[in-house]
């Protein structure tokens, strides 16, 4: 009998702090039109404390899905952490979260794909379930992009939102769950956006510091140009590949980074307005935690063997797409 991954339970987490426009046109030179003309952003939730890490939203993003799925600690065997801000560059954010939750019987590992971190984790969860290695899995994707994002600089600092879901993997033998993926990476992207200081390349200094190097450096009009290639081009392969049309897909989640580039992406799908689902509006771009995320506060929408396209792109560059039907 074939055996699918398939998501059982997902819950979120977005942080009470919300950053309106109209603070940010307080501290770069904007407004709210502008901001919601060039990127569909009204505002977005901010993880504030001291000492708050990224895996404190993990956390309670786990928290929220094992009490859901009435499932224990125990059970789960394996946990795998999509992000772009992890606590520390070691240990993992992974194994934080597993010791702060008490998942003592998993193994844990963290995914660095930017914001295609949620896809490359899913197909990394299937290949596990597939393969009859483990039956309960967890892929949580927390980002805190407030942590990397620098608020005198009006290109991005418009952009980024913290926050985190988490969804449960397990076997589904009815047909359900992940249909079919495409994932891939160009590594010539790498100049468009990054984080320059912090790594083993240039460890923090006076000077890294000084000129502003811990933070993101995105050059919009190449990242822009890629992913609107980027993107269609594998909700193209996915479809041809699955004899999939507009009219025969119920919902498409695209990462949620530009308005533009989401309906862009939808239009060449041919696919009705109403079926492409954000919520870019009051989160903004979270990286990897986007397409969860949004998952997450549709899920009451979603029906059983509903078709669902998944489209992400990011650092890297990195990018996907995924055909998934709702399994419960």
């Amino acid at each position: 009998m074939k055996v699918n991954a398939a998501i059982t339970g997902i819950a979120g987490y977005l942080p009470e702090y919300i950053l309106t426009n109209e603070e940010l046109s307080q501290m770069v030179d904007t407004n709210d039109q502008w901001i919601i003309e060039h990127a569909g952003i009204r505002e977005r939730h901010i993880l504030k404390g001291e000492g708050m890490g990224s895996s404190e939203m993990g956390v309670r993003a786990v928290q929220q899905l094992l009490e859901k799925t009435n499932t224990s600690p125990d059970e789960i065997d394996l946990l795998i952490c999509p992000t772009t801000t992890s606590d520390m560059i070691f240990p993992s954010t992974a194994c934080v979260i597993c010791g702060k939750v008490g998942i003592n019987n998993a193994f844990a590992f963290d995914i660095g794909a930017g914001c295609s971190g949620f896809l490359y984790g899913l197909t990394t969860a299937k290949s596990f379930i597939e393969s009859g290695a483990r039956k309960k899995i967890i892929v949580v994707a927390n980002e805190k992009m407030s942590a990397l994002t620098d608020y005198t600089d009006r290109k991005t600092c418009i952009l980024f939102g913290d926050g985190a879901a988490a969804v449960l993997v397990e076997p589904n033998y009815e047909g359900l769950g992940i249909q079919d993926v495409t994932l891939h990476a160009d590594g010539s992207g790498v100049q468009y956006l990054y984080q320059k200081a912090g790594g083993s390349k240039y460890p923090p200094t006076e000077e890294t510091v000084r000129n502003r190097e811990h933070f993101i450096y995105q050059d919009g009009p190449n990242v822009y140009k890629h992913a609107v290639l980027k993107m269609p081009s594998a909700t193209d392969t996915i479809m041809d590949r699955n004899n999939l049309t507009g009219n025969s897909i119920d919902y498409f989640i695209a990462h949620q980074a530009n308005l533009r580039i989401i309906d862009s992406v939808r239009k060449r799908m041919g696919l009705d307005k109403q079926k492409m689902l954000t919520n870019i509006d009051h989160v903004g771009n979270t990286s990897a935690a986007s397409v969860p995320l949004c998952l997450w506060e549709n899920e009451k929408r979603f029906k059983k063997g509903d078709i669902i396209v998944l489209a992400t792109f990011g650092a890297g560059f990195t990018w996907g797409a995924m055909y998934y039907k709702w399994a419960y």
